[in-house]
C-alpha cells in the first residue's frame, strides 16, 4: 500500500454514482482529488466530470488506483462489483490497495467480501454511512468504520473530506451492525412521528406548529427537522426509499434473532414498513409512513405550504 500520498495525490476509484454515490464522490473531487467514477449506466456518471471527476468504461480500469469506495445499493450488487466475473477482484494480477465499502449490507456478506480481499492483499474496511445526498452536500454525512485500525488510518482523511463525522468503531465488520441500528431506529422514530403529529393535527393542530414546537424542546433533533418539511408540505421527493427502509429492517431483525435481543418497537415497526411497500409507492421517500398513519386514522392530509428550514443550510 503506497502510505507516502496525501490524501489528495492519491488516486480514488468510485463504483456506484447514484444520488449517494454521486454525492460523496463530488466532495472528493471538489477537494482536489482524483477521482475515476464507474457506474453501471455510464449516463448517470457522466455528470460528474463537471466536478472533476473521470469516468471509467470498465470497472477494470479502477484497479490500478490506490483506494476504490464502493456505494452501491444491494448486497448482491456489491458482490457482483467485487467478485463478479468482471469485478474489482477478479484479476489476481492487478487489485487496488484498499477497498472501501459504504453500502449498508449485512455482516456475513462483509466478512466474505473482506476475506476475498485478504486473499488478495487488498486491505478493506466497511464504511457505511448516516445521510443522504442533501446531507452530504451540506457536509453533515456520518460515517462509522470497521477493519484494520492501520487501514482506517490510511482512509481517515478521504473520509473525513467526505463526511462532518467519522467514527471508528472496531476490527472486522462491527461497522454493519452500527449502521443496521442506526437504519432500525431511522423507521422507529420516522413512524413515531407520523403517529403523534397524525395525533396533534386530528386534534386541531397544524403540522407546522406541532413539528416547530417538537423540534426546538427537548425531543426535537437534526433528523426530526430535517423530516420536518416532508412532513408539512408532504413533499416526498426521494432520499431513501421503503424498499431500502424495508431491507435493512430485515438485516436488522435477522441480526437480532441471531443475537437473542428482542425488538418489539422495531418488529412493529417492519410490518408498517412493508404496508408502505405494499402500497405501491416504492419511488416515493419513506416519510409516506405518515400518509399511511393518516389514512389508518381516518384523516385527510393536504399541504400546508409554509417555508420550513431542514436545519441543513450547506457548509
Amino acid at each position: 500500500m503506497n502510505s507516502e500520498k496525501s490524501p489528495q495525490r492519491r488516486t480514488v476509484g468510485w463504483i456506484g454514482a447514484g444520488r449517494m454515490g454521486a454525492a460523496m464522490a463530488t466532495r472528493l473531487a471538489a477537494a482536489g482529488t482524483q477521482v475515476t467514477v464507474w457506474n453501471r449506466t455510464r449516463a448517470k456518471a457522466e455528470p460528474l466530470t463537471e466536478h472533476g471527476c473521470t469516468i471509467a468504461d470498465h470497472i477494470a480500469d479502477l484497479r490500478t488506483l490506490d483506494v476504490v469506495f464502493t456505494m452501491v445499493s444491494t448486497q448482491a450488487d456489491l458482490e457482483q462489483v467485487l467478485l463478479g466475473a468482471d469485478g474489482l477482484l477478479a484479476d489476481k494480477r492487478s487489485a487496488p490497495a484498499i477497498v472501501v465499502d459504504c453500502s449498508t449490507v449485512s455482516t456475513e456478506s462483509s466478512a466474505a467480501i473482506r476475506a476475498a480481499c485478504e486473499l488478495r492483499g487488498v486491505g478493506f474496511l466497511a464504511a457505511p454511512v448516516s445521510g443522504n445526498a442533501k446531507v452530504v452536500a451540506a457536509g453533515g454525512l456520518s460515517i462509522a468504520a470497521s477493519g484494520p485500525l492501520e487501514v482506517y488510518e490510511r482512509v481517515a482523511p478521504l473520509l473525513r473530506t467526505i463526511g462532518k463525522s467519522v467514527t471508528y468503531v472496531g476490527a472486522g465488520d462491527a461497522a454493519r451492525l452500527v449502521k443496521i441500528c442506526h437504519n432500525l431506529f431511522l423507521g422507529v422514530v420516522t413512524q413515531s412521528m407520523a403517529e403523534v403529529t397524525v395525533l396533534a393535527e386530528k386534534g386541531g393542530v397544524s403540522r407546522a406548529a406541532f413539528l416547530d414546537f417538537l423540534n426546538n424542546s427537548v425531543m426535537g433533533s437534526v433528523f426530526t427537522r430535517y423530516k420536518t418539511p416532508a412532513f408539512v408540505n408532504l413533499d416526498y421527493t426521494p432520499t431513501f426509499t421503503p424498499i431500502l427502509l424495508r431491507k435493512d429492517f430485515d438485516l436488522g431483525l435477522g441480526a437480532a434473532r441471531r443475537l437473542d435481543v428482542p425488538m418489539p418497537l422495531a418488529a412493529a415497526t417492519a410490518q408498517l414498513v412493508q404496508a408502505s411497500v405494499g402500497s405501491g409507492r416504492v419511488q416515493e421517500d419513506f416519510a409516506i409512513l405518515l400518509d399511511l398513519q393518516a389514512e389508518n386514522s381516518a384523516l385527510e392530509l393536504e399541504p400546508e405550504n409554509v417555508a420550513v428550514d431542514d436545519g441543513l443550510g450547506g457548509d
